[in-house]
């Protein structure tokens, strides 16, 4: 499998720059599991156990999901570093993404990627993990989830889709990018090419966030499979099957939705549609206004501070 590294910095091009396969061994530090017969990259910062006078006092865990599929967790470093003094935070690169190992690409489905969160906090011996999921990241999350409901202690959905209506992404893109905008998406969604990705990332990536451009080095850092979103991406493949409507009735654990209004590829409807079909009881929708994807791009002082107080409120709610 391809690996990529993202050092280019012409937009179009910075995702599919082909470099050699990542080992294990070019970092002493890397820490990785065998979960469901493949190897899973793994980071952590902070501690489980903490001094509390006389007794040791465990944080929680926040294990963070990243966006792709393909990608690696690169996006949430720094920033989901400062959340380290009240939980544990977990990095994982998913199957087949980033610095996990090779896998056969049957085995990139949701269902395998949503099981594979629940063995991965197995093996570890996590309880009740707080699992953050964005954009793919919330796919897997909404997977884990609702095949496992009793396992997370907390959910976290951020700029995702319960399903995709690829339609209205289509549209958007043309409100906010123009006809071209709008062709482009499509033609990428409806054929996820290498070819295709350039033109899309150099016209349409740059609508997904309404702040100026800031601080790009985490796409220098990252390391990208494209093979998996060629498998997974667009309205032919399980992108454009997959339906978590129903089965996130199932969900009882305590569900924060965040969501933004100038999200172009999981836009504020589909927001909303996850927070109808959860237990009225369990979740909290917020919406992000002027803000696209994801939203703590845009607006990272409010982000982080309701993700912290819904890690620390015992209700959650």
């Amino acid at each position: 499998m391809g690996k990529l590294d993202l050092c280019d910095l012409d937009l179009a091009h910075w995702l599919y720059r082909e470099t050699e396969e990542f080992s294990p061994s070019q970092s002493s530090s890397s820490m990785f599991v065998t979960v469901n017969g493949t190897k899973l990259f793994f980071d952590v910062e902070g501690a489980g156990l903490v001094p509390d006078g006389p007794r040791m006092k465990a944080k929680p865990t926040l294990l963070l999901l990243h966006g792709g599929p393909g990608f690696d967790h690169s996006l949430l470093k720094p920033a989901f570093s400062s959340f380290a003094d009240i939980a544990q935070v977990i990095y994982l690169d998913q199957r087949g993404s980033g610095r996990s190992a090779q896998s056969p690409s049957e085995t990139w489905n949701l269902a395998q990627w949503g099981d594979d969160v629940r063995s991965f906090c197995d093996v570890l011996g996590i309880a009740k993990p707080i699992v953050f999921g964005v954009s793919f990241g919330g796919f897997v999350a909404q997977s884990y989830a609702t095949r496992h409901p009793g396992h997370p202690g907390k959910l976290i959905l951020c700029n995702t889709a319960a399903q995709m209506d690829f339609s209205v992404v289509f549209d958007i893109f043309a409100h906010f990018g123009g006809a071209e905008a709008g062709a482009i998406a499509r033609a990428y969604w409806q054929d996820p090419t290498v070819a295709n990705w350039e033109r899309y990332a150099a016209i349409c990536l740059p609508l997904y966030n309404r702040r100026p451009a800031g601080d790009d080095d985490w796409k220098k850092r990252a390391v990208v499979a494209k093979e998996v979103g060629v498998h997974f991406n667009g309205p032919g493949n399980e992108h454009g099957a997959m339906d978590f409507r129903s089965a996130l009735k199932t969900i009882t654990c305590p569900t924060l939705v965040l969501a933004g209004d100038k999200d172009p590829i999981t836009p504020l409807s589909f927001g909303t549609t996850i927070a109808d079909c959860l237990r009225p009881e369990i979740v909290r929708f917020e919406k992000f206004v002027g803000c696209g994807h994801p939203v703590f791009v845009d607006d990272p002082i409010r982000v982080f501070e309701l993700i912290r107080k819904f890690i620390l409120q015992m209700d959650a709610r």
